[in-house]
């Protein structure tokens, strides 16, 4: 009986989530704070009627490392290195970049200066603050037009890719920054050389199982090499990022040697079908992680003074920094772009794998379970001022990649 219960419970979560999602072109309530808010009302039902359930919080962290796996390989995937989008790519770096690098910079003097914390500390608990969630920013833009789109598809995806990147990099040791540096550069031309070969025989079963599964045994082959690589203190999400890049752009080595090979023709269609898989499981993970979060997350942290006027303090300097980014750099694209820097789930996903010692008590879960939400709140009312782009029927008919942006 409890197993039918159980099966009932799952499927009316994955229903919910998707529902939570379409629904997103009306209400423009994005899904992920819709997970949120739902597994909070769980939590409430929960507790108001003594309802007993196993503790499923030691599986965040698992759920949380397959998902990060996930959105970085998505985001990787998003990555087109194109002559006639290099304009585009390139603001979308510098924004992601100075962004991240700016808003770390102030929040890490003012956690140092004012609460006397220790530097790698205030790194550590700035970083997963700093970072662009493309996990909510892509679908959120579907009322921008089609460059617009492109650029937050970008400037999202690299921010999620560098902020993780430099996370690693300050855990990698607890050396001075040049025998960091130095460790840091080492692992990474190690990583790359095994992501190189890691690559290559990935796409090259991608490309020749005949098996009719094959789509898994690649995602699978991937997170044991990821779980490898940690376990021997590389930077694992390289091997990631160059196989979901190396994907992307294939285009880059079908007029060389390799076009001996590789059907490239056939090889796109795999990669077209490996994408729609990826996206599905990306679905289920954020699903069951953003519900579990909010089951998870303390309420009374939620009416703690201090705790709402850091997370609004946070709040506030991340759109203010945008604000005066774009204004300087972008003039009359300021109005629009400037609502999407929501924070989501490499932020909560970064947080949750911080080292006990390394944890802030001024920032904790609940402050960064407002900010999430706050700054979804700030992307909504965006979205709601925004007009939809007259362009927008004719992007959805002009192929996959503008379609995987829209409902990823």
């Amino acid at each position: 009986m409890l197993t039918n219960y159980v099966i009932l419970a799952l499927c009316v979560i994955i229903l919910l989530s998707y529902l939570f999602d379409i629904s997103f072109k009306y209400s423009k309530i994005p899904g992920v704070a819709m997970l949120i808010l739902l597994g909070i009302a769980l939590q409430l039902a929960i507790n108001y009627t003594g309802i007993r359930i196993p503790n499923l919080l030691p599986t965040l962290p698992i759920l949380g490392t397959l998902g990060l796996i996930l959105i970085v390989m998505d985001a990787a995937l998003e990555i087109k290195l194109e002559k006639s989008k290099a304009r585009c790519l390139t603001r979308g770096v510098i924004s992601a970049f100075v962004l991240l690098i700016f808003f770390v910079f102030v929040l890490t003097l003012l956690l140092v200066k004012v609460w006397d914390q220790p530097v790698t500390d205030a790194l550590l608990n700035a970083i997963p603050l700093g970072i662009i969630s493309s996990a909510v920013a892509i679908p959120s833009a579907v009322l921008l037009d089609r460059d617009q789109r492109e650029f937050i598809t970008f400037e999202s995806s690299v921010s999620d890719i560098i902020g993780i990147l430099a996370f690693d990099f300050i855990l990698l040791s607890e050396e001075s920054i040049g025998i960091k540096l130095v460790s840091f550069g080492l692992s990474g031309l190690i990583t790359i050389i095994i992501a190189a070969v890691m690559t290559a025989i990935l796409a090259i079963m991608l490309h020749k199982i005949q098996y009719h599964v094959s789509y898994i045994i690649i995602l699978t082959s991937v997170v044991l090499v990821y779980a490898m690589a940690k376990l021997v203190h590389l930077p694992a999400l390289f091997l990631v990022v160059v196989f979901g890049l190396a994907l992307a752009n294939n285009r880059l080595v079908e007029n060389t040697f390799v076009n001996r090979f590789v059907h490239f023709e056939k090889f796109r269609e795999d990669i077209n079908s490996f994408k729609k898989i990826l996206t599905e499981l990306t679905f289920l993970v954020r699903s069951f992680f953003f519900i579990m979060f909010g089951f998870y997350t303390s309420l009374a942290g939620f009416i703690n003074i201090n705790n709402l006027l850091l997370a609004t303090g946070i709040t506030a300097a991340i759109f203010i920094s945008r604000w005066l980014f774009f204004m300087l750099l972008m003039g009359n694209e300021t109005g629009k772009l400037i609502w999407f820097a929501p924070r989501g789930l490499i932020t909560i996903l970064l947080f949750i794998s911080i080292p006990d010692y390394h944890r802030m008590e001024i920032i904790n879960d609940e402050v960064v379970t407002l900010v999430i939400l706050m700054s979804i709140f700030i992307m909504m009312l965006g979205n709601m001022v925004s007009k939809r782009p007259k362009d927008l029927p004719k992007t959805e008919e002009e192929g996959p990649s503008i379609e995987g942006q829209i409902i990823d």
